[in-house]
C-alpha cells in the first residue's frame, strides 16, 4: 500500500519560489558536473520505506498550505558529519494540488493517500500570478 510524506518547505514564500530554487539547484549541479537530482536530507529514514517508494510522493506545505507534490524516487543512506542520514530523492516535476491548510509541524510526517488533496496538474510558470489566484485559475481549467 502506498503512503506519502508531507514536509514544510521552509524559506520559499510561494510555489514559484520553490520551483525557482529547485531549478537553480539543478542548474548549479549540472554546471559543477554533478548528477542533477533533487534531494532533501533528513535525519531519520522512513521505517515504511517500501510503502513510500511504492508510488509515494513528498507533499510540500508552503506558508500553511499544502500546495504541491513531487514523486519520491529513492531513499538513500548518507553520512553527514559522521552521522547517518537519509536522502529523500524526488522527481523534478512539480504537481500542483488543490490547496489545503495545514498547521506547522517539525520534520516530515507520513501522509495517508486518503487525506491527500487531489492533483490539479503540472506546475506552470505563470510569470508573477500570485499562487492563490493561480490555484483558482487552474481549478477552473483556465491555466
Amino acid at each position: 500500500m502506498t503512503v506519502h510524506l508531507i514536509k514544510l518547505s521552509v524559506g520559499p514564500d510561494s510555489l514559484a519560489d520553490l520551483a525557482g530554487w529547485q531549478k537553480q539547484r539543478l542548474t548549479d549541479m549540472a554546471r559543477n558536473r554533478q548528477k542533477p537530482e533533487l534531494v532533501h536530507l533528513t535525519r531519520h529514514r522512513p521505517k515504511r520505506a517500501e510503502e513510500v517508494l511504492d508510488g509515494g510522493s513528498i507533499y510540500w506545505v508552503i506558508k500553511g498550505w499544502i500546495v504541491a507534490r513531487q514523486r519520491l524516487l529513492e531513499l538513500r543512506p548518507v553520512m553527514k558529519d559522521g552521522i547517518p542520514h537519509c536522502a529523500l530523492v524526488y522527481d523534478s516535476a512539480l504537481v500542483t494540488v488543490q490547496a489545503r491548510p495545514r498547521r506547522p509541524f517539525q520534520g516530515w510526517r507520513y501522509f495517508d493517500p486518503a487525506e491527500a488533496p487531489p492533483d490539479i496538474g503540472p506546475w506552470k510558470d505563470t510569470h508573477g500570478i500570485p499562487d492563490p489566484l493561480q490555484r483558482e485559475l487552474m481549478t477552473l481549467g483556465l491555466l
